[in-house]
């Protein structure tokens, strides 16, 4: 049976405190030296709660500070990737423009040689928009072969453009293109980049 810091044996009571203390006297020589070990620790006990209070408020602040910062620096990456994108995009876009400004500008000439420098020019600026899309291969049509009808609704027009391509390449001046053929093959170019988002 327990009362308070006495320990009641078989009638007798024990007193814990008064033992401990007995014993720390008995170590250390006098009760004044019991209190002053008492009055370090207690010393000791409140300097490290105030270390680790002031340990912990500068974790503290220093998750905090951590926090706004990578959110302030996440967005600056943002903001300069945002830029280079855009002038990138633009300047990208604005190039592939003019070449297919200066191809329709070939079509719409009375001279064979333009409309085939027309088609030649459109099939350049097609395997560079399939290697931007990550269609590998060594020729534009093992490209081609890569892609599916599904996610490339123009393929149809790219092979047939290709295929016209193919025959002004290797049969030269041997290959009879009509206005109408040429005029056909650069619209259907035209399909194929207003799918791809290059003009």
């Amino acid at each position: 049976m327990q009362e308070g810091n006495t320990i009641v044996v078989s009638g007798y009571g024990l007193d814990i405190e008064r033992i401990f203390n007995a014993i720390l006297e008995l170590v250390l020589g006098s009760p004044e030296r019991v209190d002053g070990v008492f009055q370090f620790f207690g010393t000791l006990w409140t300097i490290y709660a105030v270390f680790a209070f002031i340990l912990s408020a500068l974790f503290l602040f220093g998750i905090i500070y951590s926090i706004i910062r990578r959110g302030e620096l996440a967005e600056l990456r943002d903001h300069a990737l945002h830029e280079l994108e855009h002038h990138f995009e633009e300047h990208h876009h604005s190039s592939k423009n003019e070449r297919w400004e200066q191809a329709s500008h070939h079509i719409e000439s009375d001279n064979p040689n333009d409309w085939r420098l027309a088609i030649i020019e459109a099939d350049i600026m097609l395997e560079e928009a399939l290697d931007a899309l990550g269609y590998a291969g060594i020729t534009i049509g093992d490209k081609l072969k890569q892609a599916s009808p599904q996610f490339f609704t123009t393929l149809d027009d790219a092979w047939k453009a290709h295929r016209v391509r193919n025959e002004i390449a290797h049969r030269g001046s041997d290959f009879v293109l009509t206005k109408r053929l040429a005029k056909e093959t650069i619209e259907q170019y035209r399909r194929v980049f207003t799918e791809l988002h290059i003009i």
